[in-house]
């Protein structure tokens, strides 16, 4: 478990001072208007779109296949807002690690969280079902401002980077645990305590089912919500954020604990937790991270990419 960001001389080698003076520059942009900030990142967005072919394209067919029934004006026109919303989630995380906690309050709005607090005083860990929503990074503090919790993350190979997320995030959690250290996950939950969880990514055939994802009948999907729940006697309550109209501000809303969760059967579980994060990301579907090869695993080794 992480509990501190761990500074080192070595860190001011000559091979980073160009990545720290871009780190400097973007610090300064967290002092500019939240709305100036989400029109640069808009701006960002549509040059990325345009530059980045290979995600551009992984995009524009996750919304293919996600959604068949769309007009392709349609999709084109959330493709494009998708790129715009992209751009912004970078201010999302400068601010998310940088901006005062007087600040963070005067753009957050929160919902739900009595559920929060009601499932920590019964003596039940929770566990935040949340999906990668763009504006994930603020999510988490604006949730730290009222429960700090435990987050999951995935430690960076940027020895920079590590030191900079990991100050960034434990603004907003007690620690940070990596992802694949299951048995910390567990003795965090049974403290009780709150732990952040995503399955709505794509991360390989090892313990993965293929089951529905949208309109797609055969995505790769991770069962670990019902072995966190079932060994950490922990409550699931789905997580959603996303940036209030206008780019005013954002908004976390946490609902209540899903009954009867786990059940008996992990793959019903995760078909369960497929249909939740569907109805997640339909709340803002441009806000969603479209950019990730979600169904980059077939369910046999030898079949055809989606992505061709």
């Amino acid at each position: 478990m992480v509990e501190k960001a761990e500074f080192s001389s070595h860190l001011y080698h000559p091979k980073y001072w160009l990545l720290w003076l871009g780190v400097g520059l973007m610090r300064l942009t967290q002092l500019l208007p939240l709305r100036w900030q989400m029109r640069l990142g808009a701006g960002i967005g549509r040059l990325a779109m345009a530059l980045a072919g290979s995600r551009t394209h992984t995009a524009r067919r996750n919304l293919e296949l996600c959604f068949p029934d769309m007009s392709p004006a349609e999709r084109r026109a959330l493709l494009e807002r998708n790129f715009e919303e992209t751009g912004k989630a970078i201010f999302d995380t400068i601010n998310g690690w940088w901006w005062s906690d007087a600040k963070i309050h005067r753009h957050m709005q929160i919902q739900g969280q009595e559920h929060v607090r009601r499932t920590l005083d019964a003596g039940q860990g929770v566990i935040l079902f949340a999906v990668h929503c763009l504006p994930l990074e603020m999510g988490a503090r604006i949730f730290g401002q009222f429960q700090p919790g435990v987050g999951v993350y995935r430690p960076h190979d940027n020895p920079v980077m590590e030191y900079l997320q990991v100050k960034g995030r434990l603004r907003s959690n007690k620690a940070l645990v990596p992802k694949r250290d299951l048995r910390q996950m567990v003795r965090c939950l049974r403290h009780p305590d709150v732990i952040w969880y995503t399955a709505d990514q794509d991360f390989g055939r090892s313990s993965a089912v293929f089951i529905p994802f949208f309109a797609v009948p055969d995505a790769a999907t991770i069962t670990g919500a019902t072995t966190l729940a079932r060994l950490g006697k922990a409550k699931v309550l789905p997580f959603f954020v996303e940036r209030t109209e206008g780019d005013a501000g954002y908004r976390i809303e946490i609902l209540p604990p899903l009954e009867d969760f786990p059940g008996e059967d992990e793959t019903q579980d995760a078909i369960r937790g497929n249909k939740i994060i569907e109805t997640l990301i339909e709340k803002n579907p441009a806000q969603y991270m479209w950019l990730h090869r979600r169904f980059k695993t077939r369910p046999q080794p030898e079949g055809a990419s989606l992505y061709q």
